[in-house]
């Protein structure tokens, strides 16, 4: 099965892993992975929306929530995540050799996942799983890339194309590419799969 093949790879590459069948059990677990005094944040993400996880944490009122979406300086707020006990995100695209593979357009989220926050929690949707480096490129090219496009209102040329034409617009959305192979800190990163469609 190719969840018990991802689980394994993950395991290897030395992050935490888990598999449930709904967001509700995905968002339960989320709420069990963070605790009373944590100061949490997130990246843009719809999988987080999808799944209950931005309103989860905007009822917590034990913790210290970097909202992103609820502040005066925006950039300030990206460096404080850095100092987050917990910061949650998705992917583009997790290979199933258990590859993360991200692009973004200011950085603060592949450079969170890098390094800074004690933990990431990364909530996939079982469309983000592809079957190697090359599959996880073509699904962005071909289906983020787009679709955050209009999500974001950018008038980038993908969006007439329906794909990237790898164009130099001033307002695109993917600058920066990372892909990480495992997790130096064993478990810092944890990703849980979810077995419905999530996201772009």
């Amino acid at each position: 099965m190719i969840i018990d093949e991802l689980k394994r790879n993950c395991e290897i590459n030395r992050f935490g892993f888990d598999y449930v069948e709904t967001i509700e059990e995905g968002c339960q677990l989320v709420n069990q992975m963070i605790h009373e005094g944590d100061v949490v944040s997130h990246g843009g993400s719809v999988t987080l929306n999808e799944c209950g996880i931005i309103d989860l944490l905007k009822s917590r009122k034990d913790i210290t929530y970097l909202d992103r979406e609820n502040c005066e300086d925006v950039q300030k707020l990206y460096r404080e995540c850095f100092s987050a006990d917990v910061y949650l995100t998705s992917s583009n695209a997790i290979t199933k050799k258990g590859e993360l593979y991200n692009v973004d357009g200011n950085g603060n989220r592949v450079a969170a996942m890098l390094f800074g926050p004690k933990k990431v929690i990364v909530i996939i949707g079982v469309n983000k799983i592809v079957e190697n480096i090359d599959e996880a490129v073509k699904r962005v090219e071909e289906v983020a890339a787009v679709k955050n496009n209009i999500r974001l209102n950018k008038k980038n040329p993908c969006v007439q194309a329906g794909h990237c034409v790898h164009c130099n617009s001033p307002v695109k959305i993917c600058r920066e590419y990372t892909l990480i192979t495992s997790s130096a800190i064993e478990k810092r990163i944890h990703i849980i799969c979810v077995n419905q469609n999530l996201g772009y």
